[in-house]
């Protein structure tokens, strides 16, 4: 316990070159779970997330049975997960039974794959929870680039997408072509998935990925406004994680986690409080008006 809060030892361990690249690959990670996160939440693909994520998983082990860069066997998982879910759940009726068919198929063969594998099972391990020693620049290199064409193909499909969102039947009416945004959101959403699997495993990617936009869509109904507390969000706890992990050398995605349903308690107090502020503000003028 004493270890977990030796902040000179966080000191020393925060001036390595190793924890400087693991921290600037979360950043680029915190901003795409910001960005994307709101209209994850708006399009209800929290599901669909850790469904991506299974599949991530199952490209890393495969990845690392091959001896390949694991970032990249993460990235074809998620990516192939992503087309798939696009493609067969289009209906929202059967979206989830698609989600969990890929889901349990995922996983039971990623379990398949770290069973070949030789190696250590610290590399195993860190698959499914995250290893921030095993972040190199040239894996921060490929996260970056990854992340500035997930961004720019975001700016280019935001506003039909946004609109597909919020009301998908106007859209559709009016022309917007909300199944190839779909699949291609799925996509920009595997992507991002991916490069989550190094820091924080593809087990609890999810605590990036959706906790931190269902915090901000509980405190704003703007979607400017949901984004901004997302990033904001996201950044605390993919910084913040990595911060306290260092001196007790514990899992990133244990304190990502924490600090991710930390804040989304705070919002939903919040929220709460705000509403029951609102329903004793619209009483008092029925309870103060005269009577007749």
């Amino acid at each position: 316990m004493d270890r977990m809060f030796d902040f000179g030892l966080t000191a020393q361990l925060l001036a390595q070159p190793f924890v400087l690249t693991a921290l600037l690959a979360a950043g680029v990670l915190g901003l795409l779970a910001g960005m994307l996160g709101p209209l994850i939440v708006t399009r209800r693909m929290s599901f669909a997330v850790h469904g991506t994520a299974e599949l991530a998983f199952t490209g890393a082990a495969g990845a690392l049975l091959l001896g390949v860069g694991i970032e990249y066997g993460a990235l074809a998982g998620a990516v192939l997960a992503a087309l798939l879910l696009g493609l067969l759940g289009g209906r929202e009726s059967e979206r989830d039974s698609v989600i969990g068919a890929i889901l349990s198929f995922g996983l039971g063969l990623g379990v398949l794959l770290l069973w070949f594998y030789p190696g250590r099972a610290a590399n195993k391990f860190g698959i499914l929870v995250g290893q921030i020693v095993s972040i190199e620049p040239t894996n921060v290199l490929v996260l970056v680039c990854a992340a500035v064409a997930v961004l720019l193909v975001l700016a280019l499909i935001y506003r039909p997408l946004l609109f597909a969102s919020v009301d998908p039947h106007v859209a559709a009416a009016r022309g917007v072509p909300a199944r190839t945004l779909s699949v291609v959101f799925a996509v920009l959403v595997g992507v991002a998935t991916a490069l989550g699997v190094q820091i924080v495993g593809a087990l609890l990617v999810v605590a990036l990925m959706v906790t931190p936009a269902a915090a901000a869509t509980r405190i704003t109904a703007s979607p400017w406004l949901a984004t901004l507390l997302t990033v904001v969000f996201a950044e605390t706890a993919a910084l913040g994680g990595i911060i306290l992990s260092l001196a007790p050398g514990a899992p990133v995605s244990a304190f990502v986690t924490a600090i991710s349903f930390t804040i989304y308690l705070v919002c939903r107090l919040i929220a709460y409080l705000r509403d029951r502020a609102g329903k004793v503000t619209a009483a008092e003028p029925a309870a103060t008006a005269p009577v007749p």
